[in-house]
């Protein structure tokens, strides 16, 4: 089946989240979904990662912007660990997760069981090479899958073609040397496993080669360089890929941020044109924002080169703190805010009321109604000071009417905690 070029469904931009604040980075640079570890389970285990309490406040909190919330639970489970990850999942699909990125079988075959409004995706981990193990995964029960990173893109278009599956692909990022989820290196050598998230990265070291009895020159023989693929996202979108997955929650809320805005531009400019026309600056700034050297567009396209490994060094670029300073003002210093509407009633003899509005969103709270003034009485400035008080929040006034009786008394107390409720209930809303 041939990919037709009218194809115009725009693929997922996920990305990634080391923490929470590089999940608002995340929201405010435009992904259309975030990724990130909690600290359990995950194959970050060095990640600042989320605490249970930042988990539900993330979901509730990327809801309200249509941004979707995937929780990596992918490292291998034990036995007796079982009852554990049930208990550490449940308060997140309570609070509406959209889905968990899973590499363990067992867990995949009794997850749907356990919480039927919580996607599966099988994680990369899980070395999906072929549509056999794919449809595997389907029948299990998985919405979606991550393809094992060593597939060419014309191998991963096969499976989409012949699957009937979501697929999601790596675009960008660090990648490693050994097959999707299959490398015991660091079990052996660092006495760590990778498959535990816990990974002591033993390939970015330097070795010394023997070739032929001939012992070479020290090397980083088994550093690979930085996936980019973004000279490529054309043909991903044309073999309908359908979501395009940044990697690197072991990176800064700026990494973040400047990748997802990057490539959600180029790949609306060819959903919108046709055309993938990628502008120096572009190119220069990528080089510039914590990259291991290019190896370019990794697997996609090549099946096995020389030119994938750094050899020379591991170490990431310097950044330029311009380009850094450009990309903290513009997604990470203020967060997006959606514009609600607000109406306050306060009037003797009748309940204050806090009514807030956004489309056809609304919520009212109430208090009992305000105390006559005896000495001085509560105006409609100290209403609004108060009331306009959504800095924490995911809101911003468009308008807010004050209708009250001139000789009332609220504490102020009392107004910030109908304002807090109010904005709850809203958030509750998405």
């Amino acid at each position: 089946m041939e990919n037709d070029r009218t194809y115009k469904s725009r693929p997922e931009i996920l990305a990634p989240a080391g923490n929470y604040g590089g999940f608002l980075a995340c929201i405010n640079a435009g992904a259309d979904a975030v990724y990130f570890g909690g600290n359990k389970f995950g194959a970050r285990a060095f990640a600042d990662n989320f605490s249970d309490e930042e988990i539900v406040k993330a979901v509730k909190y990327a809801h309200i912007f249509g941004v979707k919330v995937y929780l990596a639970v992918n490292t291998l489970i034990k036995e007796r660990e079982f009852d554990e990850v049930y208990d550490y999942i449940k308060p997140f699909a309570d609070a509406g997760l959209d889905a968990c990125i899973i590499q363990d079988i067992g867990l995949i075959s009794r997850f749907n069981e356990w919480f039927p409004n919580v996607e599966i995706h099988v994680s990369t981990q899980a070395f999906s090479t072929g549509i056999n193990s794919v449809r595997y995964f389907k029948e299990l029960g998985a919405k979606r899958v991550v393809p094992a990173r060593e597939l060419s893109l014309k191998e991963i278009k096969y499976i989409k073609d012949n699957v009937d599956i979501e697929i999601e692909c790596f675009v960008h990022g660090a990648m490693c040397y050994c097959y999707s989820g299959q490398c015991l290196f660091s079990s052996t050598y660092g006495k760590r496993s990778g498959n535990r998230g816990r990974c002591a990265g033993p390939c970015r070291l330097s070795y010394t080669p023997l070739i032929d009895g001939i012992i070479m020159d020290e090397a980083y023989v088994l550093s690979m360089k930085d996936l980019c693929t973004l000279p490529l996202l054309d043909r991903f979108i044309d073999a309908k890929i359908d979501s395009f997955k940044i990697e690197g929650r072991m990176k800064s809320p700026e990494y973040s941020a400047f990748t997802t805005d990057l490539y959600k531009r180029y790949t609306d400019m060819y959903i919108d044109t046709g055309k993938l026309v990628i502008s120096k600056e572009d190119k220069d700034d990528l080089r510039h924002m914590y990259i291991r050297s290019f190896t370019g567009t990794g697997y996609a396209d090549i099946k096995n080169s020389r030119d994938m490994l750094t050899l020379e060094s591991p170490a990431y670029s310097g950044n330029d703190d311009d380009l850094i300073r450009s990309v903290r003002e513009r997604f990470i210093l203020k967060n997006r805010k959606l514009k609600i509407s607000g109406y306050f009633y306060a009037h003797k003899d009748n309940d204050i009321s806090l009514t807030l509005s956004y489309k056809d969103k609304s919520v009212t709270v109430k208090e009992t109604s305000p105390e006559k003034a005896v000495k001085t009485a509560t105006d409609e400035a100290s209403v609004r000071k108060q009331l306009s008080k959504l800095n924490d929040t995911p809101f911003e006034w468009d308008e807010l009417t004050v209708d009250i009786d001139d000789d009332i008394f609220m504490p102020v107390s009392g107004l910030n905690e109908l304002r807090r409720r109010a904005v709850k209930e809203l958030t509750d809303e998405f």
